[in-house]
């Protein structure tokens, strides 16, 4: 059969007019100046250009360089001559948050399965270049919570005019390893029609006069000096050989040699075959096969039919391969839910699924949205429905697009004490602490979004079905709070984490909780042992949690010690009252002992600018923390938040000095899981 299918797109190859990364930079530029003091003194003399200290994600070529220019605010790089040592944004660009391990709780619903079909997600959170290292001064951003369905994700992007070879930001890694999801960088190497060069394709697979691949090795190193997960390696550059073919087959076997000491993934796309053709094969056949055995598993093309997963996952058992080691492709970029999918081909609503899918360009759920009036909220709604369904109930699932929590098993890492929530997405607004607003200004930082609930939202009620989502217009910590709103004519209980926690007679939960409008019963729900099969409910013991009316954050703390020892695997409220109710759950945490947070040290400023840039660095506390906050001190002692980062280094820009100040002084504390923080070390810098 010919085949002629679509390739897998870069997001910003050579575009015209006015491009994402444009509207992104000029956004964070704004919002940055929100941080600044309301009165500024204007610097003295002509203006100077003064270097960008900004620090970006990482991009490379192979080896060789193009020729001509690079697309604007790209820099060419080559892999070949790189080095931790000589990268100078490396402690920007490193995620220290180490890979969760993760569990599988008896699924909510009847038709998710556990074991079968996972699902591999291909997404292009920015531009190739310009990509900040550490988020940005916007809330306009694809900040993905439902990591409970996904079991791989690719940091996707490429172009011939920036780079080919991307390393994650520390942000989307950190996120992602908090629930136990595993990071791919991307190798792109892009058909003739985007600018692809086939000596590309021979500088990655090059060998040295030993005999070994540098490129291999540099791309090992590169993965454990930022701490994420492997590659992804997509190989679409035509005109290439049976010998070109052989040599990417070494090379890929090479690559999954040196990582595999380090836990490392090579994932590849079925696009090169055995004769050194691009030839998108929709299946594993005798064309493709080498490649995936080669590496770790294979992303098939889009155009596959029920025929072709069939076979595919027969063969690879027959190669003594697991058959979800292969993802069928989906493609979502431009039209997310109402894409037309072949659904009983991959995973049949009776028998065991075929292959593992995965999807192509998710972040359609923001995109999708008008890009000058796009609100957080409005990405959520759209995102919760993707991931779970149209129902919004992964307890009740339903409608013509198969939702992932209609068919693949979620998994938690709430295992271990201490526990914390805020109900933090990664982005927002505004920031809060306390429930006080301590920036005015938006922001993304994915690093420090919270392990979130991830069936949601399951509410079970004789009466009627509030509504339950992440809400950005209050919160208690970070920039969100989960808002149960509608009408309590019956006892309501939502569901939050899956847990394997811990039970003993210390073992103590606290709720930070506010009522807006009503009156309201709370009751903590406690589930003491697992379902007996899917689909059938929790039990819960219900603790009280306290009587609200209307009025600001207040704290309750529920004793578990009634219930004996044991294991925690669920963790729910329960909400009682009377007509119309806005009830916010602004943070969850479970401990036996309260946990003092250690301290950084050595805090300095390593450089600055006279516009207001700073980089600062610390050396990092010497016990178990969470992420680090970094706030402004202003003369009347008001700290205004500045960034989060768990890294030990921070960027921050659009500082300028106040009335009367002659120097700026920045503050750090650590933070610890269960939200407490460290004392503060302080650096002050002369304006």
């Amino acid at each position: 059969m010919t085949r002629t299918p679509p390739t897998l797109r870069t997001s910003d190859v050579r575009a015209t007019g006015p491009t994402r990364r444009t509207v992104v930079l000029s956004t964070a530029g704004a919002a940055a100046a929100l941080l600044a003091p309301s009165v500024a003194h204007a610097a003295a003399g002509k203006p100077q250009a003064v270097e960008n200290l900004q620090p970006y994600a990482s991009y490379w070529f192979p080896d060789s360089l193009p020729t001509g220019t690079p697309d604007p605010g790209a820099v060419w790089r080559s892999l070949k001559t790189w080095t931790p040592e000589g990268d100078a944004d490396l402690a920007f660009n490193r995620s220290t948050v180490p890979l969760a391990s993760r569990f599988t709780p008896v699924p909510v619903n009847t038709t998710a399965r556990a074991g079968q079909a996972r699902i591999d997600s291909l997404v292009s959170f920015a531009p190739t270049a310009a990509n900040p290292s550490q988020g940005a001064a916007t809330a306009d951003y694809y900040a993905l919570t439902h990591w409970a369905y996904i079991d791989e994700l690719v940091f996707w992007g490429g172009s011939s005019g920036e780079g080919i070879v991307l390393a994650p930001n520390a942000p989307v890694v950190d996120a992602a390893h908090r629930n136990g999801v595993p990071v791919l960088g991307n190798i792109f190497l892009p058909p003739a029609a985007y600018g692809g060069q086939l000596q590309w394709t021979r500088d990655l697979v090059q060998k040295d006069s030993l005999g070994r691949f540098p490129i291999a090795e540099k791309l090992v190193r590169v993965a454990t000096s930022y701490g994420f997960d492997g590659w992804f390696v997509n190989t679409e550059t035509g005109g290439g050989d049976a010998a070109l073919a052989a040599q990417m087959i070494a090379f890929l076997k090479e690559l999954k040699r040196l990582g595999e000491p380090h836990g490392l993934r090579v994932n590849w796309y079925d696009s090169m075959v055995k004769s050194g053709a691009i030839s998108w094969q929709d299946d594993l056949n005798a064309q493709n096969q080498d490649f995936f055995l080669a590496a770790d598993s294979m992303f098939l093309n889009f155009n596959w039919t029920a025929e072709d997963l069939s076979s595919s996952g027969q063969l690879a058992q027959d190669l003594d391969r697991d058959r979800y080691e292969l993802w069928a492709g989906i493609d979502v970029e431009s039209n997310g839910w109402n894409t037309q999918v072949k659904w009983d081909a991959v995973i049949p609503s009776t028998g065991s699924h075929v292959t593992s899918f995965g999807f192509y360009r998710p972040e359609w759920t923001r995109n999708q949205l008008p890009a000058q009036t796009r609100t957080p909220g409005q990405f959520h709604a759209a995102d919760d429905r993707f991931w779970t369904g149209e129902s919004l109930d992964p307890a009740k699932p339903g409608g013509t697009w198969r939702a992932p929590a209609s068919a693949v098993a979620d998994r938690s890492t709430v295992s271990a004490l201490p526990f914390g929530c805020s109900f933090n997405t990664g982005h927002g607004l505004k920031w809060y602490e306390g429930g006080a607003v301590r920036s005015d200004a938006a922001w993304n930082q994915l690093g420090l979004q919270d392990r979130l609930p991830g069936r949601r939202w399951v509410v079970r009620t004789t009466g009627s079905r509030p509504a339950v989502t992440l809400d950005f217009a209050d919160a208690w910590r970070g920039g969100s709070s989960l808002l149960v709103s509608g009408t309590l004519n019956k006892p309501t209980t939502v569901e939050l984490h899956a847990t394997r926690l811990p039970l003993s007679s210390a073992t103590v939960v606290e709720l930070t909780q506010r009522v807006e409008s009503g009156s309201v019963k709370v009751e903590l729900g406690v589930a003491l042992r697992e379902p007996a099969k899917p689909g059938a409910p929790l039990t819960y013991s219900f603790l009280p949690a306290g009587t609200l009316s209307a009025g600001g954050w207040s704290k309750a703390t529920v004793r578990l010690s009634s219930l004996g020892t044991g294991t925690v695997y669920g963790l729910a409220v329960r909400l009682s009252g009377s007509g119309a109710v806005k009830y916010r759950l602004g943070g969850l945490t479970v401990r036996d002992a309260d946990e003092p947070v250690p301290a950084p040290s050595g805090l300095k400023v390593d450089k600055a600018t006279a516009d207001g840039q700073f980089r600062l660095s610390w050396q990092g506390a010497s016990g178990r923390v969470r992420h680090y906050e970094l706030y402004r001190v202003l003369k009347d002692g008001t700290r205004r938040f500045l960034t989060g980062t768990c890294a030990n280094a921070a960027y921050v820009k659009g500082l300028t000095a106040a009335q009367g100040e002659s120097a700026v002084t920045f503050e750090l504390r650590a933070v610890g899981e269960l939200f407490r923080t460290s004392s503060p070390v302080t650096a002050t810098r002369p304006w």
